[in-house]
């Protein structure tokens, strides 16, 4: 059910915000998509989150990762962008606690793979996505 509820979520956030917003369905089977839900971008989890994630971008690009802040009514995509996009989506509503930051992995599939409420190191990220089995044909057919 919070499996189903999440996906519901991810597809009604990106389609409803700006006219201009990605739809959650373009990046399935393209992109994995790691989602950061934060109440406030002052966050000292959040500001780590992204520390870790900054210094790990080329194992990002690898997995085909892309990185969704989102925090009250507003969302933007990528690791250096600055605007911030208007959506009528309160994420409020959506998260599984009351931390203020969340952090969601979705796999080519549009499946949930993890869902946690602190800090990620990017050493596990990776070995949570380099086991799946999509990305270990990636990883041989790169060979």
């Amino acid at each position: 059910m919070n499996l189903f509820k999440n996906i519901s979520f991810l597809i009604l956030f990106f389609s409803m915000g700006n006219v201009n917003s990605q739809d959650l369905s373009s990046h399935q089977w393209q992109d994995r998509l790691l989602v950061l839900l934060v109440d406030d971008i002052k966050d000292e989890i959040y500001q780590k989150q992204i520390s870790e994630l900054q210094q790990s971008e080329n194992g990002l690009k690898d997995r085909r990762l892309i990185v969704y802040h989102v925090k009250p009514h507003t969302y933007k995509k990528g690791l250096y962008t600055k605007q911030w996009k208007k959506t009528t989506i309160d994420i409020t509503n959506y998260k599984k606690s009351t931390s203020s930051f969340e952090i969601i992995l979705i796999g080519l599939d549009g499946g949930v793979k993890l869902h946690q409420s602190d800090f990620l190191k990017c050493e596990k990220l990776f070995s949570i996505i380099d086991v799946m089995p999509m990305r270990r044909r990636e990883m041989r057919n790169k060979k």
